[in-house]
Order: structure tokens, then sequence, then C-alpha cells
């Protein structure tokens, strides 16, 4: 049964799906809301500043839509469309402009969001506090390191939001959309720090992929915390065979969706990834000692879910074994179009176009 079926959180009666409903909520990502004005700057902006012609029309976080500056005016009009959530970042590098404690604390960083939630919590309006959304910090070599080797970094970090806002703050998010760093900043290199095989900073698609993956997963479950409820966000995508009626389609869905969701919820609700995954990936797919499957499983009381699109799916080759790749590990092929007909109305979202 897959996991996100049989989703067996701490507190099933009190566990909070999050998908559309009565309630009308918001979210916002610090690299597209916030900006980085009267921050240091983190692996994006190294990013961005350096290679501006890898993002379609050159922009950046600098400014945004500039709401570290105007977070009174968003707030007003969230009330006015009487929002009831509202789903905010934390930039790691605001409040640890050095990425870790002994770095020391930037008390305007934190004033900051404790200005932000206050008005939140005002208006009336309910803040969902992401703890990481890819926002790692400078220092290049250990801004790679972070997530390629087990660190106190995230947990010290955690503890830190924990403490300042805790008392307002009923819901944390750890981690927002781990799929997305782990396959595109270490899978092609698309995302920084833009590690991949073959890539200018070097790499292993068929590795480094899922070692992150198995360390936010762990930083996920090792947060600790006091009071409220704890969850993370997925990217989610649903996956329809090609071919309805080939058996060899049909599986090549499912797979496509358990390297896609089953990865990061199945350790979530069983404690282990999917068995397709251990099937395929073999040797280059991390374990789980058993005390960290036991602090793994569970370890969440509610999920939230980013869902944009579904594709078709169909069977593809087993890869080269010679360049392994976290792309191509599934031997699935994906696209949108069946017979030349798309598989939905086509659709295109500018964000902060004004």
């Amino acid at each position: 049964m897959p996991a996100i079926q049989n989703a067996r959180l701490k507190n099933p009666s009190t566990a909070i799906i999050l998908l559309p409903s009565t309630e009308l909520d918001f979210q916002r990502t610090l690299l597209s809301i916030e900006g980085a004005a009267h921050r240091a700057l983190n692996g994006w902006d190294y990013y961005t500043h350096r290679y501006p012609e890898r993002v379609p029309d050159r922009s950046s976080g600098d400014v945004a839509c500039d709401s570290y500056d105007l977070y009174k005016e968003d707030v007003k009009l969230l009330k006015r469309l009487k929002v009831q959530a509202y789903r905010l970042s934390i930039a790691w590098s605001r409040v640890l402009p050095k990425g870790r404690l002994t770095g020391g604390v930037d008390e305007n960083g934190i004033t900051y969001y404790n200005n932000l939630i206050n008005e939140l919590k005002a208006n009336g309006i309910e803040p969902f506090v992401t703890i990481f959304h890819w926002d790692v910090p400078p220092n290049s070599r250990r801004r790679v390191r972070r997530l390629l080797k087990p660190t106190e970094d995230f947990k010290n970090y955690a503890e830190l939001l924990f403490q300042r806002f805790g008392d307002r703050v009923k819901f944390w998010i750890t981690l927002n959309q781990p799929y997305s760093l782990s396959s595109k900043g270490y899978g092609d290199g698309s995302y920084p720090p833009g590690r991949c095989t073959g890539c200018e900073f070097g790499g292993d698609s068929g590795t480094e992929p899922y070692i992150v993956t198995h360390h936010q997963l762990l930083a996920h479950a090792e947060a600790k915390f006091q009071g409220g409820k704890i969850g993370t966000t997925l990217i989610g995508r649903w996956f329809a065979p090609l071919n309805e009626t080939s058996d060899l389609d049909q599986a090549a869905a499912k797979r496509a969706f358990q390297f896609f969701v089953g990865w990061f919820l199945d350790p979530l609700v069983y404690g282990e990834y999917p068995r397709i995954m251990r099937e395929l990936v073999g040797d280059r797919l991390p374990k789980f000692t058993p005390q960290e499957s036991d602090l793994v499983k569970g370890s969440l009381d509610f999920l939230g879910l980013n869902y944009y699109v579904t594709q078709y799916a169909s069977d593809a080759p087993p890869p080269p074994q010679t360049q392994p790749s976290v792309l191509t590990d599934p031997r699935v092929t994906l696209g949108y179009y069946r017979n030349g007909v798309p598989i939905g109305v086509e659709a295109s979202i500018v964000f902060n176009s004004e």
C-alpha cells in the first residue's frame, strides 16, 4: 500500500493533510517574496549572481517582492482576502549569517520574523513556518558538506527557531520539497550547488541525491521541538500509464510515483525506502540503522503536499550501469502527450510578474 494512503501519523485524530479546504491559505518562498535585504548571501544568491543565464528571465532574489520591507502591507492584503493561514519560510542565512550558532545569531533577522509572526497573529492569520526552503548558508565547501554529511548545523538552527518563535507558532514544516533539492541540486545540477555527474562543480548523480535525501530525512526527524505540531511538505505529482492496457506502462507509473513521492514519504511512515527503490538502486541507496528507522518512522504530525502537474509514464529500458543517475534509475519515460493530445489544459504560471 502506498505510504500516502497509509500515513500512520503520531496522532491521526488531529493529523492535517494540507489540501484545499474552506480555509483559504497562502504560501511564500523567501527567494521569490522576501528578498535579500539585510541578510547574508545563501547558495541561491551565489548561483543566480554567478550564472544569471541559468534563470530564464535572469532574475534573482535580491529584491523579489520586497516583503522584508512591505510585510505589513502584505498582511493587510491577506486580511482583506480573509486568509486564515499563511505559510512562510525562514531564511537560515538571515538568522545565522555564518550558518552555525558559533558564528553568531543576527538579532535583526530574529526581530524581522518576530514582527512578521506578530503581525499575522494580530490579524487572525495562523503562521505555518517552514524551517528549510533550500536556503543553504554561505561558505561554498561547507554549503555542499552540510547536505552530503551528517551535521549538527540544521538541528541547532531548528532549535533556535523553536526557542525564539515557538510560543506563537503552532505548526512547523521542517523541509519544503526535499525532492527538488536532491534531484536538481545534486542530480542534474540545475539548482545550487549545481552538482551532478559531469557538472562544473563535480558530483555524482548516481549517489549524491540519495545521500542528500537521507540526511534531509534524518535532519527532519532529529528536530526537537516544544509544543505545536511538526510536519514536512513534499512535492506531489501523479503519473498515469501512457498505454493503459500495457502492464509495463502501468508498472512504470507506479515506479515513478515511488521514486518521486515514496522516496520521502515511505521512510516517514514505514521507516524504510520503497522496495522498488531498494531493488533498482541497490547499494547506492543509503540504509537506515534500526535506531534511525525508529527515529524517522512516524516523525510527523501532518503532511503538506505541493501538487503541480500530472504526467504520462511509459516503461524505459534499464540505463547503462557505467553512469548511473537518479534521473534514469526509475526506468521511466515521462511526458505530457498521448497520441498528440496533451494530458490536460496547458497552463503558464508566471511568478512575481509585477
